[in-house]
């Protein structure tokens, strides 16, 4: 077996492992939390003078289910849908597959949050490099102080700023919505424009929390290249600096890819604040509305969602850095 193919299957070993571990934990925890909507309406039909029977089916036919059995009974039923893509009904969408409402919010999450990290990474890695080259400089300094700033500034502080900026006092943005509801979807300019307007706050929003990030730790990996032996011993023996460069950059920009790939799972949870902020549609704010309404099962399976972005993330970033570094790749040791 191959080193990819071992650690592959280490991987996935341990992220099924903590899926249900997480399923698991949520599970029970969701369903102690007070407000079961199903059960007030179950329990206000009784008052009403409902046979239990009666009550049961007209609860059932409101929401499209209502749990049966004791609470272990639900969590066997629970785990069991879970080999089947069976997350339950949801509450907030009588009758609607909790899949269906995950997969349809999930698809305003994925885009924003690729578009939004890859642009901060690319201008991050590059002003990072020019940061570490000319740090003893004033433009060094002033980019260090850039990273640094929006680095320490949290995600919701950013959203507001920018919703404020850009929809306020340079009013030139919409905030709230996927799309102008005039425009017919379809792949046509003028629906595909809207759907870019509405998508550009949270986009900026996501580059801006992630731009101080990448910039501080490209500086900080460019100048621990800087001072490797082979860095000097190509200098001295007169190689152009501009292949010098290219090898600086190659080596720093190594350690970044593997958090790359975790920045992208973890911003699928950072995306709460920013998408409700915008009152963008997507997995956070979902997440969000699900425990507002109390939807048990849409809850888990949002938050079973989100941890299995984590996961991939992680798998993703450790093989893509396989990949890169053939000192992995051999089986060696990665100094």
């Amino acid at each position: 077996m191959t080193v990819i193919a071992r650690r592959l299957a280490g991987h996935v070993a341990r992220g099924l492992v903590m899926v249900f571990v997480v399923a698991t934990i949520s599970f029970f925890i969701i369903r102690n939390i007070p407000g079961d909507p199903m059960a007030a309406r179950y329990q206000k039909l009784l008052e009403q003078g409902m046979s239990p029977e009666a009550a049961e089916r007209a609860t059932a036919v409101m929401y499209g289910f209502m749990p049966k059995g004791t609470l272990w009974e639900q969590y066997t039923d629970y785990i069991a849908g879970l080999f089947t893509f069976d997350l339950g009904v949801s509450v907030t969408n009588p009758g609607t597959p909790v899949t269906s409402v995950l997969a349809e919010a999930a698809k305003w999450t994925v885009l924003p949050v690729l578009a939004g990290t890859l642009a901060s990474f690319l201008v991050g890695v590059i002003l990072g490099v020019y940061a570490a080259v000319k740090r003893t400089g004033k433009l060094g300094d002033l980019l260090a102080i850039s990273g640094s700033l929006l680095h320490g500034v949290p995600q919701y502080v950013l959203a507001l700023l920018v919703g404020a900026l850009f929809t306020t006092l340079i009013p030139i943005l919409p905030m709230g919505g996927t799309a102008d509801i005039l425009f017919e979807p379809g792949f046509n300019a003028a629906y595909i424009g809207s759907l870019i307007e509405h998508a550009t706050l949270p986009v900026l929003t996501y580059a801006l929390a992630s731009y101080g990030g990448w910039i501080l730790a490209m500086k900080s990996s460019v100048v621990t290249v800087l001072g490797d032996d082979f860095i000097l011993a190509a200098e001295l023996r007169g190689m152009k600096r501009s292949i010098v460069f290219r090898y600086i950059a190659r080596n720093a920009i190594l350690p970044l890819f593997t958090v790359l790939a975790l920045s992208l799972g973890l911003l699928f949870g950072g995306a709460i604040f920013i998408e409700k902020i915008f009152n963008y549609p997507g997995l956070g704010w979902l997440l969000i509305e699900s425990v507002t309404n109390r939807d048990y099962a849409l809850m888990g399976g949002a938050f079973l969602l989100i941890t299995l972005a984590i996961v991939l993330a992680n798998i993703l970033a450790d093989l893509f850095y396989t990949v890169i570094d053939p000192r992995v790749r051999s089986g060696g040791e990665v100094s």
